[in-house]
């Protein structure tokens, strides 16, 4: 399971993702309309995953954050100070003795892009409709929709070069047309 809090100018968004040893993907995003700090966004998006996995009735996960904090408080390992992440934290610590076996590690956020991208648009999602959230769906595709072909340049020169020179001397190539340029 990945999760990832992020929180904005624009709101607080939290996600979770579960996947499957058969690659089975599930998502999870939510965007929280009142005030919270990233950590306590971080701890809600863990919160929402475990929660999802114990609907499931998932026994052993792997619980991936890229909140480093996060990850050593819940391990016991550094002290909590901040008195409303504790709530939190006694409730992240409950929710792990539901399973048979758990780990929770800490990922740089780049390995956690995706979770990190997915929470980021929740969080900045505007909703005129306040009782409504529309869902968003995400697809993943192992391999692309369409091919681009791309001809041999007649000329010898890289695709680009025409585009350099312009940048360089601010001129067009004399042998563009309107729709080239």
């Amino acid at each position: 399971m990945f999760f990832d809090g992020a929180a904005n100018f624009k709101g607080v968004g939290i996600r979770a993702v579960l996947v499957s040893e058969t690659g089975q993907i599930y998502l999870v995003s939510v965007k929280l309309r009142f005030p919270w700090t990233n950590n306590m966004a971080e701890y809600k998006a863990c919160i929402m995953g475990l929660n999802l996995a114990i609907d499931m009735n998932i026994q052993e996960l792997l619980v991936i954050g890229d909140l480093d904090l996060l990850v050593h408080e819940v391990q016991g390992e550094w002290a909590t100070k901040n008195t409303k992440i504790l709530p939190y934290l006694y409730h992240v610590q409950e929710l792990m003795k539901r399973f048979i076996k758990i780990e929770l590690k800490h990922a740089p956020k780049i390995q956690n892009e995706v979770t990190d991208a997915l929470t980021t648009l929740s969080s900045m999602i505007q909703h005129l409709d306040k009782n409504f959230i529309d869902p968003i769906m995400a697809k993943i595709h192992n391999q692309p929709d369409y091919c681009a072909h791309v001809e041999e340049e007649t000329d010898g020169k890289p695709w680009f070069h025409d585009v350099k020179e312009y940048l360089a001397r601010g001129e067009y190539p004399e042998q563009a047309n309107h729709t080239q340029k």
